[in-house]
């Protein structure tokens, strides 16, 4: 083995203890002294005070990521079932851009207003620090009030950050922690992003865009450079600078923002002085709308969904209602929602008509903002030409009213001598200054009172093939009053139940030409009790009379009979498939004894409609997060499949949806209690919507007082239904029936949402065998067809199933059928085949036939005869 020696090094290592040395002879001298001992505890101190200070500031401020991450609260958005925006949930207005969406004189003018040095300091401005912290100093020594802020941009985000608005050190101290720290994580362009769309600029407007659609109803990139401007004074105190209430100043403070855009090089002379002459052109506030808020009672219910399912605000989650920025698709049919409202409101205000005026029973303080007081209470106009004042003095011919905007108008004496409603005198005798009051224009400065109807009601429509509710209309109107009586308020329906009945008697034996007594009906209430006897409306007996006669005429007697026949727990157990309620098996029931909703009872006829298949009704067919992404969607079949986005075909047969729905009743037995319906509008208790002209069927219903009144039907594809009453249950007047006051609200809203819908005729299912019979004794009839121009023709088609129709021959009697000679036996296999067709049902016909057509009927493989 081979061994080297090492080497010694080639230079010596340095002689680090006589270093040390040296230093120390320089630095004791120093540190002996005490006032240099003294300075380095103050230094050290100091140090770790701040650095404490730092500690105890920071610890809650959001960190780099979450800067990063952030994202504005945002409004919901509400379209109908087109696309239509129909409404928004939003506490503070705010439309979403880029930093790049915003014209560079935009940028220009807000830099100029707010942080001129923005680009160039690293989130602080020190001079003005400098200046702020000794106005704050003078200002809390002397009591002179609050002290000027000096907060850069930056600054101003990171306040909106913290949400905080108190006036102290601490606060500033966040600030400016956090000031740092956006300017360490966020680029100039991410942070100025971040201010233009979160700044509040006054009518309840956050970020430029929204305020430029409340100031002059224009987009962004719209704005001309006075008008940006003007935005640009508003960030410091937007009521200081109102356009209306502070014109002049709000004009002095916009120039000098002009002034500091050229001083600062962004625009010429020319165009300073340009702008600088030219008047604000604001928008009166309240105009700016791009679509009319709709919806009311519907909306309000979306809303509360939405609230149950993602929350409040942002510590709710990230796709909270008033933050989260949603998108919602409703199936809220626009023109149907202002039909079904106004036709309320009319029917409510035509009934309460001629009962004198009601007092609201609210007022305000004359001697404060009475204009502000009046926009804030809680009262609904409904229609839009009616409008909410307030009393400002009475002589003896008029009453000075005052309105929300504050401009004043005249209410004559003789537009207000009605009566006053619970009380003594007239209702212009009884106003007094600071009272509220509703009014109609009548002139150009002049109004005639106006009462707010005391009756309620409830109206809902809803599509037969989804169950997807197009309209909602839940009382007069939904401010100061949000009980939808639509889908709150539980009421009896009367006879609007008799449907469910007839449909368990029709599943269970009994067809629309059985005969059912119509006479005096009593049953034992148990040992030791009396007899329950019923009676019908009118207090009379018409004998034995068919299905379709006693459904028709809405005859009490005979539907009790029918049910006593069927089996009160078959009907309770047909409404609880329906939806309609959970109901005791009380042959009172039958009558509409129980208590349902609008919305349940116009879902069970939808259900009727569709054939017996249930829908589930639903106001909201999707919704999608602020990126568009779906997070709901009612309609989740294609889920439930898991293939209907398929990346590549699979070489099998095109996936089929699975039906939306399930089959909750005999589908015969259901058109039959539709066709059966029919006759009510043909001939029975809803004739008032016989000149509609098309298919429809329905069914009023007046309960015992009368304390409601009903109609529920509609169309092949859409049904609607609606109620009156009052809130707390008392008679509504012996006139009051569903026929006379229900019914035509319901053709109101028919004669605008069905305007432009095909005339489609009930379809009937497979195995219905349509057959001719005498209308009044139910008897088959041979060699006479329909009238169907009549409506009360003698022979009608009826719909039966299968082993259910009369027998084929009548024998001789003087009560044979129209059709039939007496003496003669009509042998059916004696007839022509051409005897059998019903060709002159839609040959003859003017109006859409109740029967399918014989296309229709060799599809359907139903049999006429």
């Amino acid at each position: 083995m081979r061994v080297e020696s090492l080497s010694a090094l080639s230079s010596q290592l340095p002689d680090l203890v006589a270093f040390n040395q040296r230093i120390r002879d320089r630095i004791d001298p120093w540190l002996a002294r005490k006032w240099v001992r003294r300075l380095g505890y103050v230094l050290l101190g100091g140090f770790v005070l701040f650095s404490a200070m730092w500690l105890y500031f920071a610890s809650g401020l959001p960190s780099s990521d979450k800067l990063l991450a952030y994202q504005p609260s945002l409004p919901t958005n509400v379209r109908g079932y087109d696309g239509t925006p129909v409404q928004t949930f939003a506490r503070e207005r705010r439309v979403e851009l880029s930093y790049d969406e915003y014209p560079p004189m935009v940028v220009n003018a807000f830099i100029s207003a707010e942080d001129k040095t923005f680009f160039s300091h690293g989130g602080i401005d020190y001079p003005g620090l400098v200046g702020a912290v000794f106005d704050f100093t003078t200002k809390t020594a002397t009591g002179g009030g609050r002290a000027r802020g000096g907060s850069t941009i930056t600054q101003q985000v990171a306040k909106y950050l913290l949400q905080d608005s108190s006036y102290s050190i601490g606060r500033k101290a966040k600030e400016a922690i956090l000031a740092f720290r956006l300017e360490s994580t966020l680029s100039k362009q991410q942070i100025l992003e971040i201010y233009l769309n979160s700044i509040f600029l006054g009518r309840n407007a956050y970020g430029i865009q929204a305020a430029s659609r409340a100031y002059f109803d224009k987009d962004v990139n719209e704005l001309t450079l006075p008008e940006a401007a003007y935005l640009a004074v508003l960030p410091k105190a937007p009521s200081n600078y109102d356009p209306v209430r502070a014109t002049q100043k709000a004009l002095d403070r916009r120039n000098y923002v002009l002034r500091e855009m050229f001083r600062n090089g962004y625009i010429t002379e020319a165009q300073w002085k340009s702008a600088a002459a030219t008047p604000l052109g604001t928008i009166r506030y309240g105009s700016n709308e791009k679509f009319r808020q709709q919806g009311g009672y519907f909306m309000e219910e979306v809303r509360r969904t939405l609230l149950k399912n993602y929350g409040d605000n942002a510590n709710d989650g990230p796709n909270s209602v008033y933050a989260g920025g949603l998108w919602v698709r409703t199936s809220m049919n626009p023109v149907m929602q202002d039909a079904a409202a106004n036709a309320l409101r009319e029917g409510l205000a035509r009934f309460d008509g001629g009962r004198g005026w009601r007092d609201l029973g609210l007022s305000v303080d004359l001697s404060g903002d009475w204009a502000g007081q009046l926009d804030r209470a809680p009262v609904g106009t409904g229609f839009a030409d009616w409008k909410k004042a307030v009393v400002l003095s009475k002589d003896s011919a008029q009453a000075t009213i005052g309105f929300t905007n504050g401009s004043t108008g005249s209410l004559p004496r003789s537009v207000a001598d009605m009566p006053k409603r619970g009380g003594g005198g007239t209702a212009f005798e009884n106003l007094r200054p600071g009272m509220i009051i509703i009014v109609k224009q009548l002139g150009t400065n002049s109004y005639a009172l106006r009462s707010i109807p005391e009756v309620g009601g409830g109206f809902l429509a809803e599509e037969v093939r989804t169950g997807r509710v197009l309209a909602m209309q839940g009382g007069f109107d939904v401010i100061g009053s949000s009980y939808n009586r639509a889908t709150q308020a539980l009421r009896q329906p009367g006879s609007a139940f008799k449907p469910i009945v007839y449909e368990a008697a029709l599943e269970n034996g009994m067809s629309p030409a059985s005969i059912i007594m119509d006479a005096p009906f009593c049953t034992s209430q148990g040992p030791g009790l009396p007899q329950k006897c019923f009676v019908n409306f009118d207090r009379r007996y018409a004998g034995p009379k068919t299905m379709r006669w006693g459904v028709e005429q809405s005859r009490n007697l005979m539907t009790v009979r029918a049910a006593s026949q069927t089996g009160m727990p078959k009907v309770t157990a047909n409404a609880r498939k329906l939806g309609v309620g959970d109901f005791p098996n009380y042959l009172s029931i039958s009558l509409g004894a129980g208590e349902t909703t609008v919305a349940k009872l116009v879902n069970a006829y939808a259900i009727l409609a569709n054939q017996g298949r249930a829908v589930k009704p639903t106001l909201i067919d999707y919704v999608q997060d602020r990126t568009g992404k779906v997070i709901y969607r009612t309609d989740n079949r294609c889920a439930v499949m898991g293939n209907c986005n398929a990346a590549e075909w699979d070489g099998k047969a095109m996936p089929r949806p699975p039906s939306r729905d399930r089959q909750v009743l005999e589908p015969m037995a259901a058109f039959q209690m539709v066709h059966i319906m029919e006759g009510v509008v043909e001939r029975g208790t809803a004739t008032v919507l016989r000149d509609l002209n098309r298919p429809m069927f329905g069914k009023t219903g007046t309960t015992s007082g009368p304390t409601n009144v009903w109609f529920v039907g509609g169309t092949p594809e859409v049904v609607g239904g609606v109620y009156l009453g009052y809130d707390q249950p008392r008679p509504m007047g012996h006139s009051a029936q569903g026929g006379r006051i229900a019914a035509p609200i319901f053709k109101q809203f028919a004669e605008v949402a069905f305007k432009d819908m095909p005339k489609v005729p009930f379809v009937a299912p497979n195995g219905i065998r349509w057959v001719r019979i005498d209308r009044a004794t139910g008897r088959r009839v041979f060699g006479v067809f329909p009238v169907q121009e009549d409506p009360k023709s003698a022979v009608i088609w009826e719909a039966f199933q299968p082993q259910t129709e009369p027998r084929r021959f009548y024998r001789r009697s003087h009560g044979a059928p129209e059709g039939s000679e007496e003496g003669e036996e009509n042998d059916p296999s004696q007839i022509a085949d051409s005897d059998r067709r019903p060709r002159v049902i839609r040959a003859q016909s003017k109006r859409p036939s109740t029967a399918p057509p014989a296309e229709a009927a060799l599809q359907n493989q139903a049999t006429f005869n």
